[in-house]
């Protein structure tokens, strides 16, 4: 038992996981298709709502302050994950994804996301039980985070320099062309790589990167990995209707990456003054929330410096 939940609240909540996946990828999206606004708008709804249920059931059967735990956790990953979405449009831009094959992508880079935050967060939260001095570490590191976002690094990233895709392009021969929503073809014979595979990749190093700000951020609000995973989980399960409901309008957020600056900058202040100040966990939940929702406001109601026009080609 954890924090008042019991063994089988873990095995609970990873069956919903995967029932969900299997629901997504087997019964809704099954066909690969354009996902439109409508849709993702709904889906980005329903997620919503299954995070809100969630901490109500928190609430009822652990108390307040696990459910605003896990609520101060989802808002900073549901915020920082917006981030992710501009670099999700740069990729698919850059290297030409047929629109109906982006929901694939981004299905499998969710799968391999959960798959590596499960990792990331027993290590991190088995050193600070170790070692305890490690929190100002993490409290440094997300400084740095939020200097690299003001600076607009994070969104710089290029395709053609990425080491993951440059090994992949060592490990297996790339097809020209995309080959439906297919990661791998058979071509003169021998298994070759599409080149969604490579956009793949880079969407589970971009996760992995984006990770190592965003989960030392949600440590500083709960040291308990089941709230620190499931807060994460549903983050990211929500990440690709957001995607879609977003990708039309990213441009109108030029201000957002300051919010996240200013969400890591509090989050990492946080940390280093754990020992000396402490944040009540409803006040945390207000100053993240707060922040994000002024960020896109602002973005919203000043005009926008330029609109990049998005490609949209089909599949081979």
């Amino acid at each position: 038992m954890m924090n008042g939940l019991p063994g089988w609240a873990w095995v609970g909540f990873l069956v919903f996981l995967a029932a969900m996946l299997a629901l997504d990828l087997g019964v809704f999206h099954r066909r690969a298709h354009v996902v439109r606004f409508r849709e993702a708008a709904t889906w980005s709804l329903i997620w919503i709502g299954l995070a809100m249920l969630f901490a109500g059931l928190l609430q009822i059967f652990t108390g307040t302050r696990t459910a605003f735990e896990f609520l101060t956790g989802y808002v900073i990953e549901k915020s920082l994950s917006v981030d992710n979405v501009f670099v999700f449009a740069m990729v698919f831009a850059s290297m030409r994804v047929p629109r109906e094959c982006e929901h694939k992508v981004l299905f499998w880079g969710v799968f391999g996301a959960l798959a590596m935050r499960v990792v990331m967060i027993f290590a991190g939260t088995a050193l600070l039980e170790r070692f305890d001095w490690l929190i100002e570490v993490f409290g440094l590191l997300l400084l740095i985070g939020a200097v690299k976002m003001l600076r607009g690094i994070s969104r710089q990233m290029s395709t053609d320099e990425a080491l993951v895709v440059r090994l992949c392009r060592r490990l297996f021969p790339v097809t020209k062309n995309y080959h439906e929503d297919r990661f791998f073809v058979r071509e003169n014979g021998r298994l070759a790589a599409t080149p969604l595979l490579l956009v793949l990749a880079f969407v589970e190093w971009s996760d992995l990167v984006f990770a190592v700000d965003s989960i030392p951020a949600v440590l500083a609000v709960s040291r308990d990995p089941f709230i620190v995973f499931t807060s994460n989980a549903f983050a990211i399960l929500g990440l690709r209707s957001l995607y879609f409901a977003l990708a039309g309008m990213l441009d109108r957020f030029h201000y957002l990456h300051y919010g996240l600056a200013a969400i890591l900058g509090f989050v990492g202040i946080k940390m280093l003054l754990m020992d000396i100040w402490h944040i009540p966990i409803g006040v945390s939940l207000g100053v993240v929330a707060g922040i994000a929702l002024c960020s896109m406001l602002v973005s919203l109601l000043t005009p926008a410096q330029s609109v990049r026009p998005m490609t949209e080609p089909q599949c081979s």
